[in-house]
């Protein structure tokens, strides 16, 4: 193979097994690049009633292009408790775990699920490739590993409406399947795994299948959820979603410790507000021993959510003689935050959250200045002029709706 072509293969975007779908319905024909495939900016010329589908009917997302890895054989257990930071060995078969996992410095690399599959199988999801840090770090264990990324296709039902559809649709009821767990059923003669889990902070489920089912698992959840309000959704309303619900992003709200050029770009699950998800009891795991002295010396930084104030904001605007400026659609632009004349903190990503009436943001703030309540200065630009206006530290996640966790009575 010529050295252009080798080119070619290796930057040639991926299509998902949908594409044949997802791409006659993007009127907007608007794409952005994710692990390499074409993935649906927004279907519609805005974004808006997919957005809206989220948060009151139906959306369905094409997942596909997450990275997923099997681990399976007798070690498997025994590797992914030393891998992450939580306890896999309290994980059932059929349960799923949101998880972080770091290098010997305790900082973070990536975070994602796993899936106990059964007894000595588990699925890794993962933002980036991970394949060469599993495979080095499982040097030596009774385990086999294999790239899934291509050998499951997966879509996301979001929203208040996911489950009366899925039960339209599956041979089994979701009525009794819990957050963070997932079950093996059937559409019609199709064989798929829904699991409880997503990226929208709200109800909603993950499916997982065969590629070669994946035009014919479309179809039917867009025919029988057509009655409830299903969309195709898009990237820009996943993520105005993910933001009001707290959740954070790879190389937007923290860089991978792998890939930062400098320490300071590098953040623990302390400093990421996941520190629920480090269980100090386990004998062991990659960066224990510097997760222990962070969490006796204290972090430098917390991850918080800032609201930034609108009669203040809107004065700005006014005082030029012009409307408040709002961003139609989320930002990933690091915007520093200030108390007095001192940055204290930047905010990374953030939005108009049109179910809260809020402006919000995800922000690292330093921790003496992190306290829920406390006001900071959030920069702007006016009129080509640097401004602040007043922010307000408060707890994420901002949107948590009770329907996420509860199962019908």
């Amino acid at each position: 193979m010529s050295y252009g072509n080798q080119f070619k293969a290796h930057t040639q975007l991926k299509l998902s097994p949908f594409f044949e779908r997802t791409s006659r319905l993007n009127e907007s024909q608007e794409w952005r690049r994710w692990s390499g495939y074409l993935a649906a900016t927004n279907y519609e010329l805005t974004h808006e009633n997919e957005y809206f589908a989220i948060r009151t009917k139906a959306a369905l997302l094409d997942i596909t292009p997450l990275y997923k890895y099997i681990i399976e054989g007798p070690d498997a257990q025994r590797f992914l408790d030393r891998m992450v930071t939580r306890n896999i060995g309290i994980c059932r078969v059929g349960q799923v775990m949101y998880t972080p996992w770091c290098d010997e410095d305790g900082k973070q690399i990536d975070d994602g699920t796993i899936q106990r599959l059964s007894d000595q199988k588990f699925r890794i999801t993962s933002a980036e490739p991970n394949l060469e840090w599993i495979e080095y770090n499982a040097a030596g264990m009774d385990l086999s590993i294999w790239d899934d990324s291509y050998t499951t296709a997966a879509l996301a039902i979001q929203g208040p409406n996911s489950r009366t559809i899925l039960n339209a649709v599956t041979s089994d009821s979701l009525n009794n399947l819990n957050f963070f767990w997932m079950m093996e059923t059937r559409f019609g003669d199709i064989p798929i795994s829904i699991s409880r889990t997503g990226y929208t902070g709200d109800l909603g489920y993950e499916i997982w299948m065969d590629p070669k089912d994946a035009l014919s698992v479309w179809d039917l959840l867009m025919d029988m959820g057509k009655p409830f309000g299903i969309t195709p959704t898009g990237l820009q309303a996943l993520d105005m979603a993910r933001i009001e619900a707290g959740l954070i992003l790879l190389d937007v709200d923290y860089i991978s410790s792998r890939h930062a050029i400098v320490e300071s770009r590098k953040s623990s699950p302390y400093e990421l507000g996941l520190g629920w998800a480090v269980k100090m009891k386990k004998k062991d795991f990659i960066g224990k021993k510097a997760l222990e002295a962070e969490l006796s010396r204290g972090s430098k930084w917390e991850f918080v959510g800032i609201e930034i104030q609108w009669a203040e904001l809107e004065n700005h605007y006014r005082n030029v003689g012009l409307a408040p400026g709002l961003p139609g659609t989320a930002w990933r632009t690091s915007t520093p935050l200030y108390k007095g004349n001192k940055q204290v903190g930047y905010a990374t990503s953030g939005c108009w959250s049109p179910i809260l009436k809020r402006y919000i943001a995800l922000a690292h703030v330093k921790s003496d200045y992190a306290q829920s309540g406390s006001t900071l200065d959030f920069e702007l630009k006016v009129e080509h002029y640097r401004k602040v206006t007043p922010a307000i530290v408060v707890k994420t996640p901002f949107f948590d709706p009770e329907r996420k966790r509860s199962c019908p009575q």
